[in-house]
Order: structure tokens, then sequence, then C-alpha cells
């Protein structure tokens, strides 16, 4: 099964002409403080998936709905894509900023900080994607 795994790895990469990456939400790994500062800069939403690494609906999401290309399209272009591990790093003065009920969490946070929206548990990829078009359109000045 490793193996298998292993090969369809091998052959899922450089997909994505655009990223040169795989296919799906491109995640930063900058500081809370500089995803803030970018946020401000580009008038863009940040997107948070505030998970744990123990947890099951958490890898789901990272297999099942954040390797989905038209999930990755739109979010790699509409926010700033963020995943922070709460009980590590920054994640546990974050989880004293934005509380958690359960993980994961998914938050929708704009440059100043203020949460917009907050999803808790699992998100099928459509399901994913109308929450984040009604925060864009809610949200038309960023």
């Amino acid at each position: 099964m490793l193996l298998l795994g292993l090969v369809w790895n091998a052959g899922a990469g450089g997909n994505d002409p655009k990223t040169g990456g795989e296919p799906g939400i491109q995640f930063t790994e900058s500081s809370w403080r500089a995803v803030l500062k970018k946020a401000k800069a580009e008038n863009k939403v940040i997107f948070l998936d505030a998970y744990a690494s123990w947890c099951g609906p958490c890898k789901l999401l990272q297999k099942n709905v954040f390797t989905q290309k038209e999930v990755g399209d739109y979010f790699n272009k509409e926010f700033i894509n963020v995943k922070i591990d709460m009980e590590k790093g920054e994640g546990p003065a974050l989880s004293r900023q934005y509380p958690l009920e359960a993980y994961p969490t998914l938050f929708f946070i704009d440059g100043n900080g203020k949460v917009l929206k907050k999803v808790i548990g699992y998100q099928r990829p459509e399901e994913l994607l109308t929450i984040g078009k009604a925060i864009k359109k809610s949200t038309p000045n960023l």
C-alpha cells in the first residue's frame, strides 16, 4: 500500500503548470504576522486551516478536499491560504486569539485579524467552494 502511495504521489507531481506543484490549495508557510501583512497589502481575506496532527477529519480535508483542482484554483486566486497546527509553534497563541471548539476549524479572517466566518468540521469540496464564494461575495472590497 505504501508503494502504491509513493508511485501515485510521484505521478501526481507537477500537474499544475501555474504553480509547478501539485493541484489544490497552495498554503503559505509564513509567520502569522507576515500572513496578516500580506493580506492587507493584497487586500485579500485569509483562509486559515486550524488543525491538529492527530485529527482524522483534518487529514481527510488535506487528502480529499484541499487537493482538488477546482478548490485550489479558486482559493489560490481569492485568498491568502495558511494552515497551522494549533498545538505547535504559533498555534497555541493563535488558539487563544481565535478560540477553537473542535478540529478542524476553518477561519476566514481579514487583514486586521477580524474573523469574518468560522466553519467547524469536515467540508466536502463543493461545500468549501460555496463557503469561499459566499465570503468573497460578502467582502467585495477585499
